[in-house]
């Protein structure tokens, strides 16, 4: 059963944790800024201990394990958030207590990059909605037109409509602005529909980076296909996106993916907008096809979601319809 967490308001307290990355001197200001930021929106932020940035992680996997299960289990804070992502979150996720999460009431939880390595067993064990979308750290850029931020999600009751934005940006050196709020634009750039002329097709969604969510792939932890067998009467809409491995390795990951059967009762596949580089004889979108070629799915590229901001949300669990023709690029998020 999916359970989506009580919706956030002003006065609300917000946990900030780092169960991967940890947060550098030379980037303590703009983490500052955005904790501030939050607060001048008038949100109760607290920020646990583990936010250490000296090595590769924020401190000990039992550490971060222990604070990021007594944030979530907490009942006075009413969502969580990480800085950033970073590398090694999979070190965390059978430390987690998942009893203790089981009979806790359902916290939002935050993020994309290496927490999508935690978000999705969240939702796929516990059946907590789950939120992709901007980190700490770019929550408070300003969302562009067709796009909703991640509090405007949570605050509220939907049904959540969002358009493809236009917009590819960037984010400013932190060292330059910390305080930046307005994304750097680097281009314009559209929604592309392969395999169909147009869709409208509606499923649960689930999904995420797609170099830390291929280690979890046939472990209890990323047990994506019988998530989809749970919803099969749904369909399941799993959303990928490229941080930076190149083209051949995303090929390979999503391979094991589909082998694992992430896409089983998939019935789109939507696809983030990817700076990460092309193979000297394959490119990314080609890696994308090949995985999925055995599939017959249409997929949607260039979505604003993950390592190309902005960001567009997406909430794990929701009910979403995904409509893409000539005259519409959208998709309808649902809590039910």
């Amino acid at each position: 059963m999916l359970r989506f967490p009580g919706l956030l308001r002003q006065g609300d307290r917000i946990g900030v944790t780092s169960p991967s990355a940890g947060v550098a001197r030379r980037e303590a200001a703009r983490i500052d800024f955005c904790i501030g930021w939050l607060r001048e929106a008038g949100f109760d932020v607290v920020v646990g201990e583990c936010m250490d940035g000296t090595g590769i992680t924020s401190g000990p996997a039992e550490a971060r394990a222990a604070e990021l299960t007594a944030m979530l289990c907490d009942p006075s804070i009413r969502c969580v958030i990480p800085p950033w992502g970073g590398e090694t979150a999979i070190d965390l996720v059978d430390r987690l207590d998942w009893a203790a999460l089981a009979r806790a009431d359902p916290t939002w939880l935050v993020g994309f990059s290496d927490l999508s390595t935690i978000l999705v067993p969240i939702t796929t064990r516990l059946g907590w909605a789950t939120v992709h979308g901007d980190n700490l750290a770019d929550t408070p850029y300003r969302t562009p037109e067709g796009l909703l931020g991640w509090l405007e999600i949570v605050s509220g009751t939907g049904p959540y409509l969002q358009r493809e934005s236009g917009l590819v940006a960037d984010w400013w050196p932190m060292a330059e602005d910390p305080r930046a709020t307005m994304w750097k634009r680097a281009g314009e750039g559209r929604w592309s529909l392969h395999g169909a002329d147009s869709v409208r097709v509606t499923g649960r969604l689930i999904g995420g980076c797609v170099e830390t969510l291929c280690n979890l792939a046939g472990t209890p932890y990323g047990d994506v296909a019988a998530f989809g067998r749970r919803y099969a009467d749904d369909g399941l809409i799993v959303y990928l996106e490229a941080a930076g491995d190149e083209a051949a390795t995303i090929c390979r990951n999503i391979h094991g993916l589909r082998l694992a059967g992430w896409f089983d009762h998939a019935t789109v596949v939507l696809v983030g907008r990817t700076n990460a580089p092309d193979n000297p004889k394959l490119t990314q979108r080609e890696a994308v096809l090949d995985a999925l070629a055995p599939l017959d799915l249409p997929v949607i590229f260039d979505l604003e979601i993950g390592h190309v901001p902005p960001h567009l949300p997406l909430v794990n669990g929701a009910l979403a319809t995904v409509t893409v023709n000539a005259e519409t690029r959208q998709i309808v998020q649902e809590f039910r």
